[in-house]
């Protein structure tokens, strides 16, 4: 194990343990009948017909769903924050999910089925999302802002959803299918979900697992990393394809849920540091813990009804977004 693997053991652990609990209350608390007693009976190998129903077939593949988006989020949120050298970066918030969830609204306008094209659409938005993310970055006296850089990447959100709202008031059939997804929710996630995205996501952790240590020296500079022997420009172009298979693989399954690409690496990075190899490793269970727990509050604030879990992730991001903007000396990376 690296050195930077070591230095942040503590809290790896601690946050593993907390995404236990957070996996265990999500597999024991839901509607209808089935209550924690009998869903703990369940887990401990009852055979409660009823119990086993909603234990593992309703709440397991939504909590594994939960899982993997979460993961895909927070290590996403931190790739674009280091490619854009902006703390504030996040795939929600700059409109790279509402690309994903437009590029499918167009699809779904065009007559092509959900199922079929849902992914790889969304992942072409996506990636078409991170590039005017990072066209405007680069644009003179603005990348180096991140509040500027935020307020532009709000705006694009808004003419995104705009236009998304538009294809959906003009197209019955089309509202029909995506009005639940568009919202962000785990609700009725099923594992063929889960198995149809895996695979691009699994290419993208691959390569990322490649090219972390390369991608780490970004955090320098340009100059440094050339200086370095690496090639920032094939780097960057390599973390936007990253990004965009983890985020349009997280939308098309669950989605546009904003914040948690924000708040996870900005706790990742307060728990380990600035190191990036860090950072991501911490991402992984802290990811799923927000999500998770997001989901299990979104069950039982309102039950028997559900709140999008979109709504408790921006509770908790928002915060964060105002503590970052309001720091004397916003972070650099």
């Amino acid at each position: 194990m690296s050195t930077s693997v070591c230095d942040i053991r503590r809290p790896m652990w601690a946050a593993v343990v907390l995404l236990l609990v957070a996996i265990l209350l999500s597999l024991v608390i839901g509607a209808g009948d089935v209550g924690i007693l009998r869903s703990l009976s369940v887990l401990a190998g009852g055979q409660d017909v009823d119990g086993r129903f909603m234990v593992w077939e309703l709440r397991l593949p939504r909590t594994l769903v939960g899982i993997v988006v979460g993961a895909a989020l927070g290590v996403s949120g931190a790739l674009l924050q280091v490619v854009s050298r902006n703390p504030l970066a996040e795939p929600g918030l700059l409109g790279v999910s509402a690309g994903s969830a437009l590029a499918v609204a167009i699809a779904l306008s065009l007559g092509v089925s959900m199922l079929e094209l849902r992914i790889g659409v969304a992942q072409l938005g996506a990636l078409l999302g991170c590039l005017c993310v990072l066209g405007v970055a680069r644009v003179r006296g603005l990348g180096s802002d991140p509040v500027r850089l935020v307020l532009a990447g709000a705006a694009f959100y808004a003419l995104l959803s705009a236009v998304t709202s538009l294809l959906l008031m003009m197209d019955r059939r089309t509202a029909d299918e995506i009005r639940f997804w568009v919202v962000g929710s785990l609700s009725g996630r099923r594992l063929d979900d889960l198995a149809a995205v895996l695979p691009s996501l699994c290419i993208a952790a691959l390569v990322l697992l490649m090219l972390v240590r390369p991608m780490a020296s970004l955090t320098l500079g340009e100059r440094a990393s050339a200086g370095l022997g690496h090639h920032p420009g094939r780097l960057r172009l390599l973390a936007i394809l990253i990004v965009a298979l983890l985020v349009g693989g997280a939308t098309a399954v669950a989605g546009p849920i904003v914040f948690v690409g924000l708040v996870v690496p900005f706790v990742a990075r307060a728990l380990g540091g600035p190191e990036l190899r860090r950072t991501l490793w911490l991402c992984l269970p802290l990811g799923p813990l927000l999500v998770l727990s997001a989901d299990v509050l979104s069950r039982v604030l309102v039950a028997p009804s559900e709140l999008p879990i979109g709504v408790l992730t921006a509770i908790c991001g928002a915060p964060v977004l105002i503590a970052v903007v309001r720091a004397r000396r916003l972070p650099t990376l």
